[in-house]
């Protein structure tokens, strides 16, 4: 597995950490609400973009740290195409010092304060969203074109540097071994949601693949938000287990067959423990 650099913005983090940027040191230290294995703590994922709807809806965090300790990551994609059904994840485990060790530097980081990131001149790149939950609330900070951006991006050093240090976070939330996290191990999920759309052949005869019967839930499901023609449904206990067990052994263009012989393309998404349902998808 490929491993991030860490930049001059993760040692910068290093040295301040537990400092919140110039703010009243006798104010509060924000801390995590760990009153469930499902409670999200930081959330970092990637909103917009220039991509489908269905790859929009179906879109897995870059990061999702819990209360518990558990950070779960996307794992190690094979580059073959088209790529396995079920996209890979996997958690790492934290002890509840490196959960408020992630708060403190998410903090450091600018996560919930106001300096200006810039907005550089590119277009059809995602920004990126970080989603702070603690104990004094809800702050959400988003970025354009944080990992993207372009060499010539008009930014001030002041930018660049805001910049530098929410980029700094990510990395070391993408790999947290220096955090003290232990792991990672594949990510188990209990229910599986399946973002779907008529099934039509590929452009390229050599892409089709062979149909597999669909275990879970009846297709096409419920209408999802932002309509363009696409439903959801969500499969969980042994119709989850069924699923994950028929998704091994498909891909993203596999015709998946319906019990009416209907056939779907589905986007398989595994529901974080935070995630209850469709309507958590998506941006």
């Amino acid at each position: 597995m490929r491993r991030v650099p860490l930049g001059p913005a993760l040692a910068l983090l290093v040295l301040v950490a537990g400092c919140a940027g110039g703010g009243d040191s006798a104010a509060p230290r924000p801390a995590p609400v760990s009153d469930g294995p499902g409670r999200l703590v930081l959330e970092v994922a990637h909103v917009g973009g220039f991509t489908t709807p269905e790859a929009l809806a179906a879109r897995v965090p870059l990061v999702a740290v819990y209360g518990d300790g558990r950070v779960v990551t996307p794992g190690a994609q094979i580059e073959i195409y088209p790529p396995p059904a079920l996209p890979p994840l996997q958690v790492w485990r934290l002890d509840a010092e490196g959960v408020q060790t992630v708060v403190d530097r998410a903090v450091t980081a600018g996560v919930t304060g106001t300096a200006d990131l810039g907005t550089p001149p590119v277009a059809d790149v995602p920004a990126t969203r970080f989603t702070l939950v603690t104990d004094q609330g809800t702050s959400v900070r988003e970025v354009e074109a944080l990992v993207e951006l372009p060499g010539d991006s008009g930014l001030t050093p002041e930018q660049q540097a805001a910049r530098d240090e929410l980029r700094g976070l990510l990395e070391v939330l993408t790999y947290p071994e220096p955090l003290g996290a232990t792991g990672p191990e594949p990510f188990e999920p209990t229910a599986v949601a399946a973002v779907v759309a008529p099934w039509t052949p590929p452009p390229d005869p050599g892409l089709v693949q062979a149909e597999a019967p669909w275990p879970g839930p009846a297709l096409p499901g419920e209408p999802l938000r932002g309509g363009l023609g696409l439903s959801c449904v969500v499969a969980r206990g042994e119709e989850s287990g069924a699923v994950l067990a028929a998704a091994a052994s498909a891909t993203t263009l596999t015709p998946w067959v319906a019990g009416d012989g209907s056939r779907w393309l589905l986007m398989l998404r595994p529901l974080l423990p935070h995630e209850t349902g469709c309507a958590d998808l998506g941006d």
